[in-house]
């Protein structure tokens, strides 16, 4: 599949797969972000990329990133195929759990994107579902 992506800054790389068996594709902070503790941080990732139609790019968190103190505030980043714009570079939000400030340097692999096939969903309302409920969160074992 070829994806049309804007570099903001032409001098840091384009997103990329580190291995041939990765999933995802690494992002790279497009300048340096100083998170203070226990607040936000919004770390712009260089390009602007226009999702095929009948898709969706995830952002997600590296695997390390909570080593630093920092998770996605938002949890999933959701990139929309109409979210091209010139001006819509993507971003990731991050949240500083930690008592100290965390610097993102410009050009840091800070987040990693997929890209999946959407399904259009067309709903069924009903008056009722099936009779027996599960429960809650847990109830099919123990933590």
């Amino acid at each position: 599949m070829k994806m049309r992506i804007r570099r903001i800054d032409p001098s840091l790389p384009l997103p990329e797969r580190k291995t041939s068996g990765a999933v995802a594709f690494d992002f790279c902070a497009r300048e340096r972000v100083e998170i203070p503790p226990g607040d936000f941080g919004y770390v712009p990732l260089n390009v602007v990329i226009e999702v095929p139609k009948g898709h969706v790019l995830y952002i997600f968190a590296r695997s390390g990133t909570h080593k630093r103190g920092l998770m996605l505030a938002n949890g999933v980043g959701v990139i929309d195929e109409d979210f091209c714009g010139e001006t819509d570079e993507i971003r990731a939000v991050y949240f500083n759990f930690t008592k100290d400030s965390v610097t993102v340097e410009r050009g840091e692999r800070i987040a990693q994107g997929v890209v999946q096939k959407r399904e259009e969903v067309e709903w069924e309302e009903v008056e009722s579902m099936r009779e027996e409920s599960r429960g809650a969160f847990g109830t099919t074992g123990t933590l």
